[in-house]
């Protein structure tokens, strides 16, 4: 699907409600290539995490920070996606994960995790989405078993397991997404 401010192109991996628009959802989770530098689109109201997938890295200068560079060995990095923010690619085109949720009732994380053989993966809410991003791997959960091979994701809703069991060699993502509204004070 085109990019909010038609720069670009996002492939969709998971959001909700099933079937949002980029106007109404309250988390999406997508993957971008970006081939030139510009700005970002802005989405009032939506906190944002990114990770660089593949490519040389890519600038942030994101509006009240220092610029951040962000490489597909850097820790994802989180901001408000209705600040001004401008990406400088580094050296050629990347592919990056998106992660957004709704601020106010929603929060999210983005972990990058090297697998090497029987990993236990911690689930930290009741909705969760692994990536295999490079690799391939089995997993097991709640007597449920399958194998993510490169670029496959596995959507996890309402978990009653707090732990993942993944065997195999690949760099994934973890991403939670944590119902909840902060409380207010007094």
């Amino acid at each position: 699907m085109p990019w909010k401010n038609g720069k670009g192109e996002t492939v969709e991996i998971a959001v909700f409600p099933s079937g949002a628009s980029i106007e109404d959802f309250d988390w999406r989770i997508s993957m971008a290539a970006v081939a030139e530098d510009g700005p970002f689109s802005i989405f009032p109201g939506i906190d944002r995490t990114l990770a660089v997938l593949d490519g040389n890295g890519m600038m942030l200068e994101i509006d009240g920070r220092a610029p951040a560079l962000l490489t597909t060995e850097s820790a994802p990095l989180a901001f408000p996606a209705d600040i001004p923010v401008t990406a400088r690619l580094a050296d050629g085109a990347i592919t990056d994960l998106n992660v957004m949720t709704r601020r106010g009732g929603l929060t999210h994380s983005l972990i990058r995790i090297e697998i090497d053989g029987a990993t236990p993966v911690p689930l930290p809410s009741p909705t969760c989405l692994f990536l295999c991003h490079r690799g391939t791997v089995s997993f097991r959960r709640n007597g449920e078993t399958g194998m993510l091979r490169d670029g496959d994701a596995l959507l996890i809703e309402q978990a009653t397991a707090t732990v993942l069991e993944i065997d195999g060699e690949a760099i994934a993502y973890l991403v939670a997404i944590i119902t909840g509204r902060p409380q207010a004070n007094g």
